[in-house]
């Protein structure tokens, strides 16, 4: 069996990982577009997945997506553009910046919300309610050690 074979019989965490974060991208970017928002791509959920509806700071966005601040400012300036998100300053200090979601941006939000609830709603009827929970709690701790870099 090639190396090939081996990681489509077994895949590691990786490759599972891999496999559930691009096809869950496929379907709620889809959807997305279907409901009438349709330049979003992937890569600006590193923005909106993290982004409060009151605003947030771009080191925090960095900071919770797990990538550069230089990113989140490309991307934030893609959003800008695009008319999801604002800048305005921080009224608790005014030297920083905070970015705000629109009206545009806020209908994103809730509707990416229900998608992916109901992605998980879907999973958890077909796996079950009790082994999906489970899962979840699994997998966010493994997540939480992976990002702290726990051996």
């Amino acid at each position: 069996m090639n190396r090939a074979e081996r990681k489509q019989a077994n895949p590691d965490l990786g490759v599972m990982a891999g496999q559930v974060l691009f096809s869950l991208q496929k379907e709620l970017f889809g959807a997305l577009a279907e409901q009438g928002h349709p330049a979003l791509r992937p890569r600006h959920g590193a923005v909106m997945a993290y982004l409060d509806e009151a605003g947030s700071r771009a080191t925090d966005l960095a900071q919770q997506s797990g990538q550069h601040k230089q990113v989140i400012g490309t991307l934030v300036d893609e959003l800008v553009e695009l008319g999801y998100v604002r800048r305005e300053p921080d009224p608790r200090d005014r030297r920083a910046k905070l970015v705000v979601p629109t009206d545009l941006g806020l209908d994103q939000m809730v509707k990416s919300d229900a998608i992916v609830a109901d992605i998980e709603r879907r999973h958890a009827e077909a796996v079950g309610e009790e082994a999906y929970a489970a899962f979840k709690r699994v997998f966010r701790r493994v997540a939480d050690r992976q990002r702290r870099g726990l051996p």
